[in-house]
């Protein structure tokens, strides 16, 4: 589940930033208009508030990682690594947003995004190969 989220984050993500909408919603973490977004602020709102779930999701799998007794190094590693970059990656883009898009940050913000990516995904491989082995044992 962490993983299409994220996927669907940086789809929406790639969409704000190709239509020029990275800044329609100023303030962070919330829109002028509070917590309710208006219109005006609507995909900004959206990609914030999927940033939010993908966080949460992203963070309760390394817990989860950690605590089932049948995790290897390997998952709990990469577990980790996901959960470092995702709060890397929530902390980055409110520093775009306050720097007002300077070109460098969104490019970093877009280079851990994929790291990120393929950090959530080996951590979801290594999962189902785990579970793939004890099956056929």
């Amino acid at each position: 589940m962490s993983l299409i989220v994220l996927y669907s984050l940086m789809f929406i993500g790639g969409y704000v930033s190709a239509a020029g909408l990275g800044l329609t919603c100023p303030d962070w973490p919330l829109c002028p208009s509070g917590i309710l977004p208006n219109s005006e602020y609507l995909i900004e709102w959206v990609h914030r508030l999927v940033a939010a779930i993908t966080g949460a999701l992203i963070i309760s799998t390394t817990v989860i990682c950690w605590i089932t007794k049948n995790s290897t190094r390997k998952i709990k590693i990469t577990g980790t690594l996901s959960a470092i970059f995702v709060s890397t990656q929530i902390t980055l883009g409110a520093i775009v947003i306050d720097l007002k898009l300077q070109a460098l940050l969104v490019a970093i913000h877009l280079g851990i995004g994929i790291i990120l990516f393929a950090m959530v995904l080996l951590t979801t491989i290594l999962v189902f190969r785990l579970n793939d082995i004890e099956i056929s044992s």
